[in-house]
């Protein structure tokens, strides 16, 4: 039967349009509904906590895909169980004819959500975003491209920043390209892609284990799962294609303490590795890069050619790095 416009929520579907049958073991045609077409091929994981303002722009960016619509389902995970958020999905959702899934959970940070994601979707390659970014019409379809080539293969896109005119975003964005230039030689040996952008094939990830749940901030989990991924023998793949505009608004005080927690996740990527090595495992020693990592980190927003906002965004770099430095020093004495 079609049955369009349903609406229900936590592991059902959420406005579905398509051919369905009602579950088993449920009477009646008020029961709830799965789906009898054929599997997606992607499934959109983005984890959630209350912003669903920009979670509602970041859905319509997905609902306007030059992409088939069939061919991809959205999960949303809600970390922080929040009705205004659960409606904004009801609302976008209706609207798009999109598979959604909203899955409500208690706080458990973004590794947990994105592991409740995955274990949610029904697709063949799991595509993660979150819920500040806007993704272009062709994410899907290059992200595609570069999974069909390499199986084994976790495929990063490219991040652009979404807010040019707010100074701490932009600062922030600039010192992710500045990482990528430094770490992806031509764009070879990669050491690790965001997860902002990001997508691998549903059965290797759960093969591999997913995102080390013991980070609890959204901060050293990418570049744990990435090192691991290269460990167990997968490639990391770049798709400059695959583009999205990151909306993260940030004031100096919000500034500040994203890279405190960059430097606190840190020490949490730091204690990975040594579980690693203590259990036989091969893992990367942690190192500290040489001076001339930072004076180029530092001087990076001259050699973009932004003018006069190369000053003060030169300044934000060194800050960024003070607070990273002050949180891998908190998180080293809170351990102790």
């Amino acid at each position: 039967m079609a049955v369009p416009g349903t609406w229900s929520r936590s592991n059902v579907l959420v406005d579905v349009v398509g051919n369905y049958d009602t579950l088993p073991g449920e009477a009646g045609a008020t029961g709830p509904l799965i789906p009898v077409s054929s599997t997606p091929v992607f499934s959109v994981i983005i984890p959630t906590l209350h912003r669903p303002a920009r979670l509602a722009d970041c859905l319509r960016s997905l609902t306007a895909l030059n992409y088939p619509k069939h061919r991809f389902e959205i999960v949303i995970v809600d970390d922080g169980a929040s009705p205004a958020t659960e409606k904004q999905v009801a609302d976008v959702a209706r609207e798009s004819g999109v598979v959604t899934h909203y899955l409500a959970r208690s706080r458990g940070g973004p590794a947990k959500a994105r592991n409740a994601g995955a274990t949610a979707a029904h697709g063949r390659f799991l595509a993660f975003t979150d819920d500040d970014c806007v993704v272009s019409p062709d994410w899907l379809a290059h992200l595609e491209q570069g999974l069909e080539a390499d199986g084994t293969a976790i495929v990063g896109g490219q991040t652009l920043n979404g807010l040019p005119a707010v100074m701490c975003s932009t600062a922030s964005q600039l010192l992710i390209d500045y990482l990528y230039e430094y770490f992806h030689v031509e764009l070879t040996g990669a050491r690790f892609f965001t997860t902002n952008n990001l997508a691998v094939t549903t059965e290797r990830f759960a093969r591999g284990g997913g995102f080390d749940e013991s980070f609890p901030l959204a901060a050293g989990e990418d570049r744990e799962f990435c090192e691991r991924w290269q460990r167990d023998g997968g490639r990391l793949t770049y798709a400059d294609g695959a583009v999205i505009h990151h909306r993260h608004q940030l004031n100096l005080w919000r500034f500040i303490r994203q890279h405190f927690n960059y430097g606190r996740g840190a020490h949490f990527l730091h204690q990975s590795r040594a579980r690693s090595a203590s259990a036989g495992r091969p893992a990367a020693r942690p190192r500290v890069e040489p001076l001339s990592f930072y004076v180029r980190l530092v001087v990076y927003p001259f050699a973009r050619g932004i003018g006069w906002r190369a000053v003060p965004l030169s300044g934000l770099m060194a800050t960024s790095q003070v607070a990273y430095a002050a949180g891998y020093l908190y998180q080293r004495l809170n351990r102790l």
